[in-house]
């Protein structure tokens, strides 16, 4: 179980919100925090902690007025740690490896391949053929509806018809490197992890798995290692010191690295 970093940015700046709360409409989402540093200074910051692993999500829609913003925060962080960290947000097979030449490790993707509440396989293979399955993160993220967690796109405001299952998690192993899952309902909010979503993922997967959402104290932590039984790696937003919260970024690298 390892920490991976994160740097989210929204409307060209470095944010922490609450996750359910994002919209395309004014490009608008409920902040927790807004940093003063860029995407390149927390970039520089795990650089020299030795992060690797950790995800830039660029929070805008595609045809957004800030999305080319997002993008040169992004780069700038992915100047500073070259193949070490992955991004996502509007990414597609025609863009992907761009990002990929801008230093970044893994490219993220939900939306291209979920489709109308579809798995797009062509897209999936296409990605596949573009940038490789070692360059692939698939983004998981997921909101519950009844007795199920379902696959949310479109920043986590559409429902897709596809449930989050060990089945889901087989069948696309064979297109991807790792998985990326948020659990929207508690994303943002520092209330504790949902146990609900760490007890799916705790089930035996092939791939490496990180699980971002609700993380606001070491006993969240705990849980997620207990939970986990050790072998999801998590994330922490902003309850994270660096994001204006009370847990130590340090001692959190120190025990997690």
């Amino acid at each position: 179980m390892k920490f991976r970093p994160c740097i989210d940015i929204h409307n060209g700046k470095v944010k922490q919100i609450v996750g359910g709360s994002l919209t395309d409409e004014n490009d608008y989402a409920r902040e927790n925090f807004v940093s003063e540093m860029g995407a390149g200074d927390y970039a520089g910051l795990y650089k020299k902690y030795g992060l690797c692993g950790g995800h830039i999500i660029l929070l805008n829609a595609h045809d957004s007025e800030y999305y080319k913003a997002d993008v040169a925060q992004a780069a700038s962080a992915l100047s500073v740690w070259k193949n070490a960290l992955q991004i996502g947000g509007g990414i597609t097979a025609e863009n992907a490896a761009d990002f990929l030449e801008m230093g970044a490790s893994h490219v993220i993707v939900t939306s291209y391949v979920f489709v109308d509440g579809e798995i797009r396989f062509d897209r999936l293979e296409k990605l596949k053929s573009e940038v490789g399955k070692e360059h692939l993160v698939l983004d998981l993220s997921c909101r519950r509806k009844g007795e199920a967690y379902y696959v949310v796109t479109d920043r986590w405001q559409k429902f897709t018809k596809q449930p989050l299952n060990q089945e889901l998690m087989r069948v696309l192993s064979s297109y991807c490197d790792e998985f990326l899952v948020h659990a929207v309902n508690v994303e943002g909010t520092g209330m504790g992890v949902d146990e609900g979503v760490l007890t799916l993922l705790s089930e035996e997967n092939e791939l490496p798995v990180t699980y971002a959402g609700g993380i606001g104290s070491r006993e969240d932590i705990e849980r997620v290692q207990n939970i986990g039984k050790g072998k999801i790696d998590f994330t922490i937003g902003s309850a994270l010191d660096l994001f204006g919260g009370s847990l130590k970024f340090d001692e959190i690298v120190k025990e997690f690295k």
